[in-house]
This record gives structure tokens, C-alpha cells and sequence, in this order.
């Protein structure tokens, strides 16, 4: 058993694409309409950067895309920081992430193009575990998928058993109170782009994800779990080696189209929002896993020489 690979899965999942939750239950009426609980313990400490140049500033926040209602309220910082900001951005305009015809186009697009099916595709083991874990009437139902998408269901079916809920993700949640302050919004790249970049992940990746979720799904919980905790602890070291460090030397072809080939397409975005004077302030909210390490848009801003500095009051030491 290889837990790396099953990192990967959820740096996809949770860390990475908001597609991954909100194109799947893009007609769900609790996407729009959900509003988190008040909650029974502390709020999460943000994963939030602000990167300033002489005439304005972006704010850098750190998404995880399932959440549960007692992460809310948020922090006074988050508050700040949306209160400062003219507009939002997110990985995806909100507007194509609610349109009804996503979850279609996923599913459609998680077809096999050249006429395959799920039996020729992965190994008679693991077809064999995945009627064991599933039932094999399910496992015929998932005939035409590819396995990314079946990946992606199962560790959505694995949080949401956990508590986890789309509707509760931070992203939603802040798209949600930008329309209801009449603030505008935007995406640094399409529902289209995104979903390509899903679908593009080597097939050889795919299946071993796979393999090794279903050699141990109760991993998956731990992970997950585990994975959450350091979000809300706004650990970055720590969520670094959850959901990077192995997915980046084990998988590295899904990790540079996951997250650096993405991380370079928003860094020239960024900089315009920076660059210019008119644009005002911006709220970014993007997956986590894209503000981390050398290959996060944090370091990639501060090395073409922006101002950077970790917002953070609750934390101590946290960079």
C-alpha cells in the first residue's frame, strides 16, 4: 500500500480543483442556498497572504473546498480581508460552477474517447476489489468512466460520511456573501479549462490511485481527517506533507498538470492585478495546495520581488 498516491487524490479533491466538489453537485439547490452554522469551537486559522505593490494589495487565501458547519465563522482576518477587497476571484467564476449543465459535462467528459471501458482498462485485482468494496452492479454502472472520476466519487462519498458538504466549502461560502454585498466576481480560469485539466492525468496515475484507495479505504478517512486538521490549524509545513511532498515525487506528471502548469497560467494574472493602479484590492480564493512550497503562487510572486507577508493573528511562528 502506497498512501502517497491516495494523497494525491485528496490534494485533487479537496486541495486543488473546486470543480472537483462543485461540479459534482453543481445542481444541488443546497450549492446556492446553505449557510454554515455558528460554530463550537475556534475559527480555523487562514491560510492567507497578502502581496502588496506601490498602488495596491491582493490577499492570497487557502481553500479547502469540503467543509463542515462548525469551521464557521471565520476569522477576523478573512473578515478583514474581504472587507478591504473590491472584488473576488476564484479558480472558477462562481456563476459556472452553480450552471446546471456542469455535472453533465463532467461525466461526459470522464467517457473514454477512444471506445475503452473500465474492465480493459485497470487490472483484474483491482476490478475485483472494486466489485468486493462497491458491488459489481455498481462496478457495471461505472463501465464507461474513467478512474479519476470514479476517484473523485469515492473520496466525495468518504467526506461527506465524515461530515464534509460542498455546499459548506469556503469557496461557495465566500462567492455566496460577495453576491450578497454586490461585490464583483471572477475566475482565473473556465469550468472547461478545469475540467480538462481533470481529465488530462496520466491513465497509469489514475489507476494507481485507484488500487490504493480501495486497498484500504479507512486510510482514506484518516487522511482526510488528518488533512482537515492542519487546514484549520493553518499549518502550512504540515499540509505541505500531507497533500504535496510525496504527490509531487510519486505522481509527478499529475502534479505538474494539477498544480504547477495551473500555478504559472495565474501567476501573470495575479501580477495584473497587482500592476494595476485601477484594479484596487482583490480577494483571491483558491485551493491550498496552490499557495505551498516553491511551486506556490506565495513564492512565485515574492521571487519576482512583491511585497509578502502571512496574515495571521492567531498564529504563532506560522510563515
Amino acid at each position: 500500500m502506497t498512501p502517497c498516491i491516495r494523497r494525491s487524490a485528496f490534494a485533487l479533491c479537496l486541495l486543488a480543483c473546486s470543480l472537483a466538489v462543485g461540479g459534482a453537485h453543481a445542481d444541488s439547490p443546497a450549492a446556492t442556498t446553505a449557510a454554515p452554522a455558528a460554530a463550537s469551537r475556534p475559527a480555523p486559522k487562514p491560510l492567507l497572504w497578502k502581496v502588496s505593490d506601490q498602488d495596491n494589495s491582493i490577499y492570497l487565501l487557502g481553500s479547502f473546498h469540503l467543509l463542515k458547519a462548525d469551521d464557521y465563522p471565520l476569522s477576523s482576518d478573512i473578515e478583514q480581508a474581504f472587507a478591504e477587497a473590491d472584488k473576488l476571484v476564484f479558480e472558477v467564476p462562481p456563476a459556472e460552477l452553480s450552471d446546471p449543465a456542469l455535472g453533465l459535462k463532467m461525466a461526459q467528459l470522464a467517457g473514454y474517447s477512444d471506445g475503452r471501458t473500465l474492465s480493459q482498462v485497470v487490472p483484474v485485482d483491482v476490478l475485483a476489489k472494486m466489485k468486493q468494496v462497491l458491488g459489481a452492479e455498481h462496478v457495471s454502472q461505472l463501465e464507461a468512466m474513467e478512474p479519476w472520476f470514479i476517484n473523485l466519487g469515492l473520496l466525495i462519498g468518504v467526506s461527506q460520511k465524515l461530515g464534509f458538504q460542498p455546499d459548506q466549502g469556503l469557496d461557495l461560502h465566500l462567492a455566496r456573501r460577495a453576491e450578497a454585498a454586490s461585490k464583483p466576481v471572477a475566475g482565473l480560469e473556465t469550468a472547461d479549462q478545469q475540467l480538462a485539466v481533470l481529465d488530462s492525468t496520466p491513465m497509469d496515475e489514475q489507476v494507481a490511485g485507484l488500487r490504493d484507495f480501495l486497498a484500504d479505504p479507512a486510510e482514506a478517512q484518516k487522511l482526510l481527517t488528518e488533512t482537515h486538521e492542519a487546514w484549520r490549524n493553518g499549518d502550512a509545513k504540515r499540509l505541505g506533507e500531507l497533500a504535496i511532498d510525496q504527490f509531487r515525487t510519486d505522481t509527478p506528471v499529475t502534479y505538474r498538470i494539477i498544480n504547477v502548469q495551473r500555478n504559472d497560467a495565474w501567476v501573470p494574472q495575479l501580477q495584473q492585478m497587482l500592476d494595476g493602479a485601477k484594479e484596487g484590492n482583490t480577494l483571491v480564493v483558491v485551493g491550498a495546495m496552490h499557495l505551498l512550497g516553491q511551486d506556490g503562487v506565495v513564492e512565485k510572486l515574492r521571487a519576482k520581488g512583491y511585497r509578502v507577508e502571512r496574515i495571521c493573528s492567531a498564529c504563532s511562528g506560522q510563515k
